[in-house]
């Protein structure tokens, strides 16, 4: 029978969703652990991720991040360049707890990641080359770090760029803008937010 799905996100060979009851399911390519089933077999068909609720998923370019129920954030997948979060630059194949903070959103990038917590303050880590993670240096980071200490309500991470909405509704771009993917009008990187 068919079921029913609330979110959903695609990354680069893999795909993560969330069910309407709350459980998380994923498939595809898995070679880097990117499904979190425990393994590196590529699965073709939905399998479920535990037993717990979820409220929001993302799947990056081989890793992925999903925040539970009560706030809980977890990664998984691919951690060459420290995506995870978890302070480490070794891949996990099974979903792991990013630090004890209480989490709204998440959204996994090529090589790097960013996220709100439920306080409104963003954070990002991982690959940092072109200054995708917004904190003015271009040195990985693998474990979350504080972008400023504004108020944010929405974060996307791309392929080597982020973008987010503060609260207060103004728009900001960091990372690689050589293709002008930063909006500012220039071709430039920036390690840093620009509005």
């Amino acid at each position: 029978g068919s079921q029913s799905w609330s979110k959903i996100s695609a990354g680069g060979s893999h795909t993560a969703a969330i069910r309407s009851d709350g459980l998380l399911f994923t498939w595809g390519g898995n070679s880097n652990g990117q499904l979190g089933i425990g393994n590196t077999f590529d699965i073709y068909s939905p399998v479920q991720i535990g037993t717990s609720s979820w409220t929001s998923v993302a799947a990056g370019g081989s890793h992925a991040a999903a925040i539970r129920t009560d706030g809980a954030l977890f990664t998984w997948g691919l951690n060459s360049n420290g995506q995870l979060g978890d302070g480490t630059a070794t891949s996990k194949s099974s979903p792991v707890q990013i630090g004890t903070s209480s989490w709204s959103s998440v959204s996994a990038g090529q090589n790097h990641t960013a996220a709100i917590r439920t306080d409104n303050g963003l954070f990002t880590w991982g690959l940092n080359s072109s200054g995708q993670l917004g904190d003015g240096t271009t040195v990985v980071k693998s474990s979350p770090v504080q972008i400023g200490t504004s108020s944010w309500s929405s974060v996307s991470a791309g392929s080597s760029h982020t973008a987010a909405i503060r609260t207060d509704n103004g728009l900001f771009t960091w990372g690689l803008g050589t293709s002008g993917q930063l909006g500012d009008g220039t071709i430039v990187n920036k390690s840093s937010p620009v509005q």
